[in-house]
């Protein structure tokens, strides 16, 4: 079999932790990956906390159902098809079908990766894991106005159609591989992807009725730093438990996971001081999220040093799109595009930028000497922008032919919780008063495949 490029077990290659051709079943490295991959799930719960709590009231269930759904949904898929779509076989653009409905994955330390120290099993899961936030993160986009039973629909076949091959380019041995094109934990294959999807779904939904009309405002800031925290905290997952072992590559990649965000908040918050004089707790969660992702792609690739670096100027391009955004007439409406399309961009470029083969063994950005590696980084953003652009445009369609997209304007205006699950967050809350209040009204369908009245 092809030997699969993957950064992760390369990295730990480079740190001094090359397997024998038949690796030995390590507990240590077994153990450390059943925690990372535990903190990598928790990360899907807590993006439910803060995209809950950035929404209104009427809408905070529905909000969190479609990142609690991914668990379950995006999950299945990946487990029976996605996995082996993703990374199995020699192919430069998909994978094989020896993995399908789980075939061949077993308790063995070997599967797809010719030297593993850990349960087959056990890396097909933490590899789903990854899967499941990506696709939950794209609905920040589409909250309060997508049909559930649409979104149900689409996050599925997305995570089968976009989010599987350009895994597989980046991390199953695909042609960006071969040509050199590195992303740590998922700067490509989970921020831009997910980030460029976002914004393509919230142009084909269009806006919500109320936008540009009232100021649209969170309901539970608590909730968004509590979700911002949990992020955190499952990140370390996300960046050391990509190093695949309990290793020196897992320890850099934690501590860059805790320097680049610190950084983010810093800029961030002086950014706003000098803007508005203020700074916000929502504006913080987001740094937060940005500095994760801008590291991303980089996080056993660059010194401590030079996480910090990112994690400063990560926070430019982010925070000004951000508010580039809110003055536009895109509803992307948690900003997934500015956080994570722009912050995984962003990472992505900077790690052709300020990687060193001193630290990493592998290859050197930039500063050191190999300013070709920005090109090749570029040219995978390119790749990830333009396929997951065109192909989400494509399935949204498609599923828009099946099932409404959007809500009626008397759904959006009940509140998707009572319309689309028929309970809600809080009893008392603005859906519940508006139910009472157009509880004799019937609710209309939109009639366009899109999703207008």
């Amino acid at each position: 079999m092809k030997n699969l490029r993957l950064p992760i077990f390369l990295g730990a290659m480079a740190m001094g932790l090359a397997f024998a051709e038949d690796p030995e079943f390590s507990a240590a490295d077994t153990a450390w990956m059943l925690v990372a991959t535990g903190l990598v799930l928790l990360m899907t719960p807590a993006l439910a906390f803060f995209y809950g709590g950035l929404v209104r009231s009427k809408n905070a269930l529905n909000t969190m159902m479609m990142s609690f759904s991914a668990l379950g949904f995006v999950a299945v898929a990946w487990a029976l098809l996605g996995y082996t779509l993703a990374l199995s076989g020699d192919g430069n653009f998909i994978g094989d079908l020896r993995y399908l409905f789980l075939n061949n994955v077993g308790m063995e330390n070997k599967g797809a990766i010719a030297s593993i120290t850990i349960p087959h099993m056990l890396w097909m899961i933490f590899q789903g894991t990854f899967a499941i936030i990506t696709a939950a993160l794209v609905s920040g986009a589409v909250v309060e106005r997508m049909r559930f039973p649409a979104f149900l629909l689409f996050i599925t076949l997305w995570g089968l159609f976009v989010y599987a091959p350009i895994a597989k380019w980046v991390w199953g041995g695909g042609f960006l591989a071969d040509l050199g094109a590195w992303d740590f934990a998922g700067g490509t294959v989970v921020h831009i992807n997910s980030g460029i999807a976002a914004v393509v779904a919230a142009l084909v939904l269009g806006a919500r009725k109320d936008f540009g009309r009232q100021a649209i405002l969170p309901h539970n800031v608590p909730f968004v730093l509590l979700g911002a925290a949990l992020l955190w905290f499952g990140w370390f997952g996300f960046n050391a438990g990509s190093a695949w072992a309990a290793s020196a590559t897992a320890g850099l990649a934690l501590t860059n996971t805790i320097l680049a965000p610190a950084a983010t908040i810093v800029v961030w918050s002086l950014l706003d001081l000098m803007r508005t004089g203020r700074v916000t707790a929502v504006g913080l969660a987001t740094a937060i999220v940005v500095g994760l992702v801008v590291i991303t792609p980089a996080a056993a690739f660059v010194s401590p040093f030079f996480a910090l670096v990112m994690g400063a100027i990560g926070a430019f391009p982010s925070y000004y799109v951000l508010l580039w955004r809110a003055k536009s007439g895109l509803d992307d409406s948690l900003d997934v595009f500015a956080a994570h399309g722009v912050g995984g961009i962003t990472g992505a470029i900077l790690t052709g930028v300020f990687a060193q083969k001193a630290v990493n063994g592998l290859f050197d950005g930039l500063i050191a000497g190999n300013p070709a590696q920005v090109l090749i980084q570029a040219f995978a953003v390119l790749i990830a922008v333009v396929y997951s652009g065109a192909m989400t445009f494509l399935l949204l369609k498609l599923v828009g032919a099946i099932t409404p997209l959007k809500a009626a304007v008397k759904e959006e205006g009940v509140g998707m919780d009572i319309t689309q699950h028929g309970e809600e967050a809080y009893t008392s809350g603005e859906g519940a008063i508006l139910v009472k209040s157009e509880a004799a009204m019937p609710v209309a369908r939109p009639k366009a495949v899109g999703g207008t009245d």
